[in-house]
């Protein structure tokens, strides 16, 4: 038997196939009525799935669809989803909510859930380069921050786009105030006299599972690590600077703007923990 590349499950049933969801006529579609959550199982582990699981049902409430399946039980389902990959697989999981049926008015609009499961390496410690982004995330007045929101993602692949075509790998976003956010698809750190430093939660961004998690393994570790108001200057005299996120856990930057970057002691801790962590999670 062939082992599945993706997994779809959609209204009770697993699919190998993509399922067609979506009308052109769904608010989802022509509104972006959409969020999503991204999880990894790596191996037969499972990191922070719960919690992962938990954040798309509170993003799909903050955009005012209305969920009819619990966090739990999109955990649970993702758990079995698991299991039928090979033990060895290396998963990017997305539970996804959505707007289904005509309308402007989201009230009217029922919600519809489905989760992808795909087959997705990740990056390996060999770092990347960042450039700041004209681009800034938006104020919680002006987007619904607070959620993992589609309609936020068009900014950050522009501020990528725009970044790859001056020849580096990510961007760096500000917020409005013009302190800094985060990388475009990832949380952003520095170290700085063996202090590692991450942007204060100000609502502008998802101050995400991955960078709590590594906080809180940094601290057991006698690390100091702490939120802080960063400037773009504070990047440039950084020791260090390392991204967190669900799609690739922890790596280093190694180049920012013209500047060359050692893959340092702090980033390469806070990995070592992430993965050592990481094995406690395990379901296959």
């Amino acid at each position: 038997m062939t082992e599945p590349a993706s997994l779809f499950w959609v209204d009770g049933t697993w699919h190998t196939t993509p399922p067609m969801l979506m009308s052109p006529a769904d608010h989802g579609f022509w509104q972006s009525s959409v969020v999503f959550d991204g999880a990894r199982a790596i191996r037969g582990c499972a990191p922070d799935i719960d919690l992962h699981a938990a954040r798309a049902v509170r993003s799909a409430k903050a955009l005012g669809l209305k969920p009819g399946i619990t966090g739990e039980e999109i955990h649970r389902l993702i758990i079995e989803g698991i299991r039928r990959f090979p033990a060895d697989a290396v998963l990017y999981i997305k539970p996804v909510f959505y707007g289904v049926g005509p309308g402007y008015d989201m009230r009217s609009v029922a919600t519809r859930f489905a989760l992808h499961m795909v087959e997705a390496p990740m990056a390996g410690p060999e770092g990347f380069s960042a450039t700041m982004s004209p681009l800034r995330r938006p104020a919680p007045s002006m987007a619904v921050t607070d959620a993992k929101a589609s309609s936020l993602y068009p900014n950050s692949a522009r501020a990528t786009m725009e970044a790859e075509d001056r020849g580096f790998n990510a961007a760096v976003m500000m917020d409005p105030d013009g302190n800094i956010a985060e990388f475009a698809f990832a949380n952003l750190w520095i170290a700085r006299n063996g202090v590692a430093l991450t942007p204060k939660d100000n609502g502008t961004f998802l101050a995400g599972i991955t960078r709590r998690r590594v906080m809180a393994l940094l601290h057991a570790a006698g690390i100091e690590a702490r939120e802080a108001t960063l400037t773009e200057q504070d990047l440039h005299d950084a020791d260090e600077i390392f991204s967190t996120g669900n799609y690739n856990k922890v790596v280093p930057c190694i180049r920012f703007e013209g500047r060359s970057l050692n893959a340092g002691p702090i980033a390469a801790r806070a990995r070592s923990l992430y993965f050592d962590w990481m094995e406690t999670t395990r379901v296959v």
